[in-house]
């Protein structure tokens, strides 16, 4: 069995990364999600263990110390990490597997595996953007101030992935997105053991 591929899928907030990613993982099966570590609060209808890992800022700085996260980022005041043992044991099981994640911790992984796949969700303005913080109504005035702040640096780093998808149309971006999973699959790298297959058959003629 092949190992499967690692993703990153980063965006500013508001623009639309984890409808997608929610998306794929119920349209594909061979998609999973790494689910991270985050010291902030849960929102309303997200589930401890299922979205993520809510824990205590202690709790965080010790995992920390023990080495556990392949990545780690302070994203708006509070931390976020994605455990090495999880993602490495998802991958084991030939499953696609994608971590949600902003351009600093993309950069910690890319440092230590480089062959993983970095894809960044654009929206299609910064108006559209702070309309759709907005529209979310989860944020106040000043959080929503200061992730417009946060998402203009996100940008700047946009083209640090190997992809960009705009989303100016969910339906697209999402099959957009999709695609570079299903293209991605047909690497020849990733499709070896097929030659070999072959081949081997071919001897038994």
């Amino acid at each position: 069995m092949n190992k499967g591929q690692l993703y990153l899928i980063s965006a500013p907030s508001g623009a639309g990364k984890t409808s997608i990613v929610h998306e794929l993982i119920k349209n594909d099966k061979k998609i999973r999600l790494a689910v991270s570590h985050t010291t902030r609060a849960p929102r309303t209808g997200e589930e401890h263990g299922k979205d993520y890992y809510f824990i205590s800022g202690t709790e965080f700085a010790d995992l920390l110390k023990q080495n556990t996260f392949l990545e780690h980022a302070n994203v708006y005041n509070n931390f976020y990490g994605t455990s090495k043992i999880a993602v490495f044991a998802m991958l084991n099981t030939g499953a696609d597997v994608i971590l949600e994640i902003d351009w600093q911790g993309a950069r910690q992984v890319m440092a230590q595996l480089p062959d993983t796949v970095h894809i960044s969700i654009a929206p299609p303005s910064i108006e559209a953007l702070k309309s759709r913080l907005g529209a979310r109504g989860q944020d106040s005035r000043d959080v929503i101030a200061d992730r417009m702040r946060q998402a203009r640096d996100e940008v700047m780093h946009l083209g640090e992935a190997k992809y960009i998808v705009i989303n100016d149309d969910f339906a697209r971006a999402l099959r957009s997105v999709h695609s570079i999973f299903i293209a991605e699959r047909q690497r020849a790298d990733r499709q070896s053991h097929i030659v070999d297959k072959l081949l081997n058959r071919h001897k038994g003629t």
